[in-house]
Formats: structure tokens, sequence, C-alpha cells
């Protein structure tokens, strides 16, 4: 809650921010409506939050004035110096109660109700045309000290009945003469007293307002080259440092070590923005070539949180616009042509972007026609790219890497969209001058995936360096998976198949490569090569792992990617360069390159692996022994774990008498285990972790040590009543306790093993003006497994459900401008395509008069702000009975 608050006070800061000059500017010039209502909006966002922090206070200082407000904007009140006063003052007020809330964190209780009804006695008076001003012609005395709290729950500030944003059928502007002098109230304390002095109190405490600076971006990335320079510099000294620990420069090269990693990371964080800040343009975009194209597309947007480099987005917004747009005008086929050919008749555009092996990944995926591969190749032997003699042996992956050549297109037909052959090499142009990669796949009535691939540009990663060919390498540590070390006896378990040499790694075989045999390096043998261990770097590629067999491996390192020069950009097995602490400049790997320079050959070793396990190998599984006590071993079949992780003690919480950790942007319940006298010893830091994990939970097992990996039979030779354990099997000729992984996964999260509910079919579409407010839903609802998509206004959701109608939830809040969810839900009821969607009211205008119109309306839900289990529950109910009625029909 105290980040909610934090984010509901930066925002209303901001939007009070500039509501003062707003109001002046409006009483010089009376008739602006956008300045009307520009005002009314700011207080109505204020207002909407109120109710769901339960600032009772502040809500109803907002209600007043968003009342008076609004009367003007329906023209029914005159914008007179008294009336901009009275709102001058209700602002003023708001202000000393935000002062306060932020000073304690509790609202002031001071009592506003004298200026609420002079606010509510004015918006009254507007309604009824000019009827009796008295009571809003006489001077407000200055309004009470601070009430108890007692005294403060037993007079509530007064709250008008009217709703702001209804019409009246028979609007009645009132004339200035019958308008009421308005005089403001004399002015009272800022705070409460107590607030004054817990504010004073805290006088150090920074306001939320002044948490954020506007800085030139042309500075940010002057900060970001010298902070690059710092970094190597930094490495320079501690190469320095390592060969002589008795130096007095060491202290404070260590100090400076220290610094500059804490202020690389603080610079590195100014400058990364998530990719969804790419995305918000194309939604329109698809709308629009939906009309004009006369076609049904849906656009699904997926990984927006990815961040990457502020440079680097800027660079692929444009190649992004135009492979949506492609995919749009050549790619989705008409709903005639779809339903004709057993589609849906709406198509769908895909936009994906994750993280893969230190470079960011997007794909852009439609369901569409697919690409002609004989289209393609005809138009590239009538340009001459690829001779006719040689077509029919060319690989697709080369057919469609023609799509990209300048003034290449396939389309019969130039439309205003796309087709006239320029474009695509634009496109990859643009990627690669950030150094990355463009590639494409297509299959005939299926569709087409484009993959973008940005490697690690203007940015300062932890690499592995190591050394092949006599020459030294970095690998970013993102695609590292572990290192192997064999002693010269442990080489006989390098296998060759089918000319390919694998390693049996646990359970399976690993493909190797030596890494100076593919980038064309001699390595010179050493004559005791036979006493000599072989040094393998496990490395990933996608769902795919392989292993890069090399000299030496030193350490890790911190470095500075450049792009690779234009001389080498085309080589793919480098995504970059670097200056290592010696000096030294090396090339950063790109093991994606390396592993399709040797052809993707993990997926022919796994079949390999399958033919050739038999006899004992079928029967045995690898075991993982790890340390539980004083002298005590136990085990768990190696295939249940998903990894092995240290952690810092200090980085392991108590949260609620239980350990957790964070871990992978969650956080992840620690258990020991049981009966082994675990904890009664010295403290391990850092504390080793065996984390089990299954769909999107994970726990961990806290143990004393991993200690070894045996293949074995596992047989329970002795059944045993402990908690948390299976048995006793004989392992590596040792009487071990093999441990009961279900035990403790249930005892760390108790659903572990109920059926994950597949909500992303389920869409809620949830309007409200207040983009805090938006957020705050879309998030809880998100993270219980639904598809969100979130509109500012009625008006905007009407043109959305036009578009697209295949949502089963609307959540919308009814006091809305223009178009209220009131005479929102009229129109979806009404609509025969749309009435069966399930329609929520989630509003902090919780009366009796609301709830009798949504009734009236056809709303299936009223819900007061907000209470997120009430609503998840809602939709949860509402989800089950689509499924049940989906499992009937069928």
């Amino acid at each position: 809650m105290d980040d909610i608050l934090q984010e509901f006070l930066a925002e209303s800061w901001e939007n009070l921010g500039q509501l003062d000059s707003e109001i002046v500017e409006l009483e010089k010039d009376p008739q602006n409506a956008e300045l009307i209502a520009s005002i009314f909006r700011t207080i109505h966002t204020i207002k909407g939050t109120c109710g769901f922090l339960g600032l009772t206070n502040l809500g109803a200082v907002a209600h007043s004035a968003e009342n008076v407000l609004g009367k003007m904007r329906e023209g029914l009140l005159d914008v007179s110096p008294g009336a901009i006063s009275l709102v001058l003052e209700a602002i003023d007020k708001i202000k000393e109660l935000l002062q306060g809330l932020e000073a304690t964190g509790e609202e002031p209780k001071t009592d506003h109700s004298t200026l609420t009804s002079m606010l509510d006695d004015l918006a009254e008076f507007a309604t009824n045309g000019g009827g009796d001003a008295s009571s809003v012609e006489e001077s407000a005395p200055a309004e009470t000290a601070p009430q108890t709290e007692a005294a403060s729950e037993s007079t509530p500030p007064a709250e008008s009945s009217e709703n702001s944003s209804e019409v009246q059928e028979e609007p009645v502007a009132a004339s200035p003469e019958t308008t009421p002098e308005i005089k403001p109230e004399a002015p009272e304390p800022a705070v409460p007293a107590s607030v004054a002095e817990d504010t004073a109190a805290k006088s150090s405490k920074v306001s939320v307002a002044d948490l954020s600076i506007r800085v030139n971006v042309n500075v940010v990335d002057s900060l970001m080259n010298l902070v690059g320079e710092l970094v190597l510099t930094r490495n320079q000294l501690l190469q320095l440092a390592r060969g002589d620990e008795e130096s007095k420069y060491a202290a404070p090269i260590t100090h400076l070590n220290r610094v500059t990693t804490d202020l690389q990371e603080g610079v590195m964080k100014t400058r990364m923005q998530p990719i969804g800040n790419a995305w918000n343009k194309l939604p329109r975009l698809v709308r629009d070539l939906s009309q004009v194209t006369n076609k049904h597309i849906e656009l699904i947007m997926t990984g927006a949180e990815t961040e990457l480099d502020r440079t680097v987005l800027d660079a692929i917004k444009d190649p992004l616009t135009h492979m949506v747009r492609n995919s749009a005008d050549h790619g989705i086929e008409t709903p005639e042509i779809r339903k004709a050919n057993g589609k849906p008749e709406s198509g769908t555009i895909h936009l994906n972007a994750y993280h893969e092996g230190g470079h960011v990944i997007i794909e852009i995926q439609d369901d569409g026609a697919g690409i002609s591969r004989e289209r393609v190749l005809k138009k590239a032997i009538a340009q001459g790219l690829i001779k006719e003699a040689d077509a029919a042996n060319v690989a697709d992956s080369h057919v469609f890497s023609m799509i990209f050549q300048a003034g290449f297109s396939t389309a019969e037909q130039v439309s205003s969209i796309s087709g006239r052959g320029v474009g695509m090499d634009v496109v990859r142009t643009q990627i690669e001058k950030i150094g990355g990669t463009v590639d494409l796949s297509s299959k005939m009535g299926k569709g087409t995936v484009v993959r973008i691939k940005i490697p690690l540009t203007l940015a300062i990663v932890s690499a592995l360096v190591l050394e092949s060919g006599e020459q030294p390498f970095a690998i970013p540590q993102l695609g590292v998976v572990e290192l192997v070390r064999l002693s010269a006896e442990d080489r006989k378990k390098i296998e060759t198949i089918h000319d390919k040499k694998v390693f049996r790694l646990r359970d399976r075989l690993l493909p190797l490569v030596h890494l100076n045999e593919v980038l064309g390096l001699e390595e010179k043998t050493p004559e005791d090569d036979d006493l000599h261990d072989t040094n393998i770097v496990v490395v990933q590629v996608g769902e795919d792992q392989f292993g890069l067999i090399v000299s030496r491996i030193f350490d890790t390192e911190e470095i500075v990617v450049k792009p690779v020069g234009r001389l080498l950009k085309n080589i793919g097995l480098y995504q970059g360069t670097t200056i290592l602490g010696d000096g030294r400049v090396v090339m950063i790997l790109d093991v994606g390159g390396i592993f399709n320079q040797c052809g993707g050959s993990s997926a022919h070793s796994q079949t390999v692996a399958d033919e050739t396990a038999s006899g004992a190998n079928r029967d045995t599984i690898s075991m993982l022994l790890f340390g539980a006590g004083e002298n005590e071993t136990m085990a768990v079949p190696l295939s249940l774990v998903a990894r092995l992780e240290e952690f810092p003690l200090e980085n392991i919480e108590l949260n609620g008498g239980r350990k957790v950790v964070q871990y992978r942007e969650n956080l992840l319940p620690l258990l020991s285990v049981e009966g082994a006298g675990y904890g009664g010893g010295e403290p391990i830091d850092p504390q080793p972790v065996i984390v089990f994990s299954e769909n999107n939970r994970s726990m961990g097992l806290m143990v004393n040590e991993i200690k070894d990996i045996i293949d074995e039979q596992l047989v329970i030779r002795m059944q045993s009543d402990r908690p948390g354990v299976l048995g006793t099997a004989i392992i590596g000729k040792n009487a071990i306790d093999v441990i009961d992984t279900q035990y403790y996964v249930t005892r760390s999260t108790p659903n572990w093993f109920d059926k994950v509910e597949d909500k992303k079919t389920f869409r809620v579409l949830v309007v409200d003006d207040s983009m805090f407010f938006r957020q705050l839903v879309a998030t809880a609802l998100e993270t219980e497994g639904f598809s969100v998509v979130t509109s500012d206004s009625c008006v905007t959701a009407v043109e959305i459900l036009e578009k697209d109608s295949h949502f089963q939830a609307v959540v919308t809040d009814v006091d809305l401008p223009m178009m209220d969810g009131f005479e929102f839900c009229e129109w979806l009821k009404g609509n025969d395509s749309l009435k069966e969607i399930c329609t929520i009211a989630l509003t902090a205008s919780n009366n009796a008069a609301n709830q009798s119109r949504a009734s009236e309306v056809g709303f299936d839900q009223f819900l007061t702000k907000f209470n997120s289990h009430e609503l998840v529950s809602c939709l949860d109910e509402y989800f089950a009975r689509l499924k049940l009625n989906a499992g009937v029909n069928a």
C-alpha cells in the first residue's frame, strides 16, 4: 500500500502543478472550453482514486470542486471571479491535505465541511437555474480547528448528491446578474497542529514531487560514455592491483571499484526503457489498417516490459512499424478468404519481446497466408539475384532473405500501405546499424515470422574471458550455463557419434565444438597434452545447449561493448568488441552465430542419445548428493532439480515468519531440511539452495553444501517414517536418505499440484480515466492470468469493441466524461454481438441512486473501488461458467 500511496501522491502533485496557472488563465478566458475540461479532468482523477484509498476528507473536497467545475463545463454556471476564488481555495485545501498525507502517511482530520457546503450550494444554485442564492452570498467564517478522530467521524463531510457527469435535459445558464458573489473563506492553518509538528520533525524528508527531474538526453548519453571509459580504467587498475596485494593503493582501488560499479548500474538504469514504449502507436496503426483493408485484425503484444537501451529503442521504432504494416497488408487475408480456408475471420499479429543470451529478441508473427517460396524465387531469378540452375537447391532461409533486397517486392498490386519495393531493405539497414540481425521464415497458409535480434550495444555487461588459439575472447555471462573441467582420465567420456563429438553430461549428451576450429585458429598442442585438463564452456542458445572446448578460462570482467566494425559485421561469429583491463582489444563471441555455423547439432545429438541409451543406462538415474546437517548426506533425483543457486545471507529475508529471497523478479520461498540438525551450526554464507520449479511455481531447499552427482539405480532399501524422507537407498556404496520432494514443495506452496487455469483467452477491457487506477486494476488482473486491454474513456472503448468484439468482460467506472458508464452499458446491452459480455461497474460513487441506475441499464455486478479479491472472484466465477457452458455445448 505504501507504493500505491507514493504513486498516487506523485500523480496528484504532477497534475496539480499546472492547475493554478490553468485556473488563472481560465479567469482571463472564461469561454475556453478546453481549459475547463482539462481542469475538470485533473480534479476528477484525484477524486476517483481517493475512494479506493479511503481518503474521505480529500475525496469530499475534490468531489465538491468537481461538481462546480462540471456545471461550468456544462454551461450552467458562469466562470465568475467569485466561483474561481472558491475553486482555487478548494485546490489549496487539496494541496494541504496531500502535504499532511505525505508527511504522516495518514489523512489529516481537518473539517472542511464549510467549504464543501459552499461548493455544493453553488453547484445546486446553477442546477436550479438561479434560485435562492443567499446561502452562498454570505461570507464564510474561518473553518474549524482540527477535530479529534471521534468528532470527525460523527460529523462526516457533506457530499453532493448531484452526479457531475449527468447532462441536464433543459440546460439553464446562470446569467451574470443572478450569479451569486462568492467570497472566499478565511484562510485556515496549512495543516493540523499534529501534522505540523510531525512535519517539522521530518523536515529532512523529500517530497514525492521532488523525486524526479527532467534531464536532456544528450547529458545522459555523455555521462554513459564517460562511465564506459571509467569502467575501462577501473579494470586496468584492478589488473595492476592483482599483481601486488601489499600495495598501498589496494584499498582505494577496491573502493573505486565499488563506487564505479554503483555508478555504472545507476547510469544504465537511466538509459533503459521498456520496449512497450516503442509499441504505443501500433494498436492505433492496426485499427486504421483494418478499416482501410476491410480486414479483421487483432494485435497481441507480450513482453512489453522487456527493457533495452534508449538509443536502440529509438532505432527499432520505424522497422517495427514497417513490419506490422506489412503483416496487415500482405499477410492477413480478408475475412472471406480466411473463412473459406477454415480459419477464424479475425487474423492475429503477435508481437513478442524477450531476452536471450545477452540479446533482445523481437518477433513479429502473423497467422496470415504466408509467403510463396516459388514467387520469391521467380522474382529473384528475374532480378539476377539467384541463378535459375541453382534455384532448386537454395535453402528457404536464403530465398526469404531476398525480400530484404532494395526494390524487391512480390506484391501484385501497389497499395497506399505497402508493396512499392521500398522499406524492407531500410528495415534491415536500420537493424544492422545498431549491430542487429533480421530473419524471416514463412509457411504457406500458416503465416510469417520475422525475428529481429538486437545485440548488446552501448551497454556494460559481465563477461567470461577465455582463451582459444592463443587469443583471448569474451562471452556475455547471460549466455553461459556452466563450466566443466575434465581431467585427463575423464577424457574418455568424450564420445564420437556420426563424426560429432559429444560429452555425456549427467542425463544427456552435450554436443562439443572446438572454438579454435570454428574461428579458424591454430592451437599449439603441448607435448604433455595427455596430462592436461579439458575446459568446456556450456552455453545456451534458445532451448539448445552445446559445449565450447577452449584452452584456458580466466575470470569474469565488466566490459564495455562496442559494435563490431563494418568489415566484420557479416561474419556472424562476433557481436561486439571490448578492451580488457590489461589494454588488449578482444572480440565478444556470438554463441548463436557459432551454433548456426556448426549446423545446430544438439537436436541430432539428443536423438543419438536416445538411440544409444541401453541396458544399465536406462535403469540408472542421476542423483544429486548434498549435505544437510553435521556429517549427513542426502540425495534427490537430479531430474527434479531446476537450478542450483547460492544466495548471500544478507539477501535472505523474513516475510510472515517465512524465509524468502528475491529471485528472477519474484519471491522464492525457502525451507530447511527437517530433522537434519540444520541451523544448529554456524550460518553458511553464501547459502547453497536447491531450486525446484514447475510452471510458474518455485521453491528453494536450503542445504549445507552441494557434494556430487552420481548415476545410480534408485532402489529404496528401507522405508522411513521421518517427515520429508522417502527412504534409504545405496548410492555410491553408501546408505543415503532420499528426500521426498513432494513434501517440501507442498509445504512451501499448498496448491503446488493444483491445475493452473489458462485464463489468457479470457480478455477483459478496463475503462477508467485515471491512468494510475487503470494500471492498478490491469496489474491485479494480469497477475491472476487474465488478458487485459485498457481504455481511458467509454468513447474509446466503443471504438475498440466495434473493431474487436472478442472480450469476455468489461470493467468500467460509471463517472466518466462525454459518455458515462451507464450509457456505455446501455450501448453494450443493446448490441446483439456484445450483449453477452459480462459488465462490471467499478466506482467510488457507491450510493443507492447509482446502484439502482446500474441495475436498470444491465450491469452484472456493481463493485466499490477497489477490492481486487472481490473483482477477481467475480471474473473467476464468470470464467468458470463460460467453461462449463462450452463443455455442455461440446
